[in-house]
C-alpha cells in the first residue's frame, strides 16, 4: 500500500479567487501552484475545479505537464460534474497527465442527479474508465449521506470507481468523520485532508465550524490513516484548507501559505513518502 503527500488547488481558494468575493490582484495560476508544490515540498499536486484544465490550450497542457514532470510531482486531476461528455474530456485530460484518478464532485450548478441517474453514467461510462485504467474518484459531498454513496459503489461494483474522502464535507450531511471512515473507508483511493474546529458562538445559540491547519483541530489525523490503512489501498492525502477570510486579501493569502506550510510539517509526522 502507498500513500504520499500532497497538495490541492483548494489550499489555495483565496489565492486562486472565490467567486462572489474580492479577487486577488495577481491570482494564483497553475504554473505558480506547481511551484507552490515543489516549495513544500510535496510529491503530488492535486489539479482541481477551481483552476479547471480544460481551459488550457494542448500546448498549454503540455507544458504544465513538463514542469510537473521536470520537478518530480505527481499530478492529479480533478473537475465538477458527472455528464458523459464532461466525464470524457476529463478522461483524456487525466489520461495526458498521467493521473491514476479523476476526482469528481457530482453535483454542477445546473445538474444534480438522483443515486439511480448517478449509477446509470456510471455504469455507461465504466468501460472507458477500464480502458485508460484510471479510477473514478466521488467526492463526498454535502448532499449525499455515505450510505447513499456505498449504494452507488456497489451498484456499479467495479475498482475503477471509489471515494475522493474529504474530513470535513459529509457535515453538511450531518454525518462526521468517524460515520464517513465506517461506511466509505474501504472504498477510499484519494483523500482529502482538512481540519476543523467546531465551537459554540458568544450568543450560546449555534455553533461554528471552521477550518484549520492540518493537525491544529479537532480532527484525529493518525485514527484516520490507522482506519484507512487497514483496507489496504493505495491513496494520496491532499491538503485542503478552509481559512477565514482576513482584514485585506494579502493578509488572506498569506495566512493560506502559512497553513499550507504548517499542514505539509505536521502531516510528515505520519506520511513520510
Amino acid at each position: 500500500m502507498t500513500t504520499q503527500l500532497g497538495i490541492g488547488t483548494y489550499a489555495y481558494a483565496w489565492s486562486i479567487g472565490v467567486p462572489g468575493y474580492e479577487q486577488p490582484e495577481n491570482p494564483m495560476r497553475y504554473h505558480e501552484f506547481l511551484q507552490a508544490a515543489v516549495n513544500l515540498s510535496v510529491s503530488v499536486a492535486q489539479i482541481a475545479d477551481n483552476l479547471p484544465l480544460h481551459t488550457l490550450s494542448d500546448s498549454e497542457r503540455v507544458a504544465l505537464k513538463a514542469f510537473a514532470d521536470e520537478n518530480g510531482i505527481t499530478l492529479e486531476v480533478g473537475t465538477r460534474g458527472i455528464q458523459p461528455e464532461h466525464l470524457r474530456t476529463y478522461l483524456d485530460i487525466a489520461q495526458e497527465f498521467d493521473s491514476a484518478i479523476l476526482r469528481v464532485v457530482v453535483d454542477t450548478t445546473d445538474h444534480h442527479p438522483d443515486v439511480p441517474e448517478i449509477i446509470d453514467i456510471l455504469r455507461g461510462m465504466l468501460p472507458e474508465f477500464k480502458s485508460r485504467d484510471i479510477t473514478l474518484a466521488i467526492e463526498n459531498h454535502d448532499r449525499f449521506k455515505a450510505r447513499d454513496l456505498v449504494t452507488v459503489l456497489e451498484a456499479v461494483d467495479s475498482t475503477h470507481v471509489g471515494i475522493c474522502m474529504d474530513t470535513v464535507n459529509s457535515f453538511g450531511s450531518l454525518e462526521g468523520p468517524e460515520v464517513v471512515v465506517a461506511h466509505l473507508g474501504k472504498y477510499v483511493v484519494n483523500l482529502h485532508v482538512k481540519d476543523f474546529s467546531i465551537r459554540r458562538i458568544d450568543h450560546n445559540m449555534g455553533f461554528l465550524l471552521d477550518g484549520t491547519p492540518a493537525g491544529a483541530g479537532m480532527l484525529d489525523v493518525p485514527w484516520m490513516l490507522e482506519q484507512l490503512n487497514q483496507h489496504g489501498r493505495d491513496y494520496n492525502a491532499i491538503i485542503e484548507l478552509w481559512p477565514a477570510p482576513e482584514a485585506t486579501m494579502q493578509q488572506t493569502m498569506a495566512k493560506e501559505r502559512q497553513w499550507a506550510q504548517q499542514s505539509v510539517s505536521t502531516m510528515r509526522q505520519w506520511i513520510k513518502d
